[in-house]
């Protein structure tokens, strides 16, 4: 079963948090909430004392602070779930931009929230209800709908020989690097084109204008 997974939460809602420590707890094998609180500073301890995962809400302040937490959060290469109750579909791809793990409404609960988290510590995609909606926003319904951000890393990894350069040049980290690309292959497979290997995806990324041959 390996070690328990550990959580940083960052909630200002005693009932939320209160909430979310009991579906944990209940999990089986139980999740562990080492920390949590109101601001940020909860889940900045130094790296190798870090939580595998970090549960924040979006209501803590004005939105361009919250934003810039995320951002600072997923710079300091933290797993960051945003679990929220605001469900509109351009606050999640605004999330997913700035790096987080995946995007859940409080309405979706324990359901998404356990599996979620467990997903997060082990590095796997995890698609929520809540995204479905917004991974489908395109006008082409074959086509996935990739933030800039992702395609940013996709074509730079088409372009290097490793995920190690693509976090070098991208001043990321290997392990925010894997999650956009593993987001990646889940939009393409949602869409009916899976593309489990490189050269698959640089097969679709041709096929859907993302990049041109010249350009490898």
């Amino acid at each position: 079963m390996g070690r328990p997974v550990t959580v940083s939460v960052i909630d200002d809602h005693p009932v939320v948090l209160a909430g979310v420590r009991s579906w944990y707890s209940q999990a089986i094998p139980p999740i562990s909430v080492v920390a949590e609180g109101t601001t940020m500073g909860v889940a900045m301890t130094p790296p190798g004392n870090a939580a595998d995962v970090v549960v924040l809400d979006l209501r803590l302040g004005p939105a361009a602070s919250v934003f810039h937490d995320l951002r600072t959060l997923v710079e300091a290469d933290r797993q960051v779930i945003v679990y929220t109750m605001r469900d509109d579909q351009q606050t999640a791809l605004n999330c997913l931009e700035l790096g987080a793990f995946t995007y859940l409404t409080k309405a979706e609960g324990a359901e998404h929230l356990v599996p979620a988290t467990r997903a997060a510590a082990s590095g796997c995609p995890y698609t929520p209800p809540a995204l479905a909606g917004a991974f489908a926003g395109n006008t082409a319904p074959d086509r996935p709908a990739l933030t800039p951000r992702e395609a940013e890393v996709l074509i730079e990894w088409f372009q290097s020989e490793s995920k190690a350069m693509v976090a070098e040049s991208l001043g990321l980290s290997t392990r925010t690097v894997s999650s956009y690309l593993d987001r990646v292959r889940v939009k393409y497979a949602n869409v009916g084109r899976p593309a489990a290997t490189k050269a698959n995806l640089v097969a679709r990324a041709i096929q859907d204008g993302l990049v041109a041959l010249d350009d490898l």
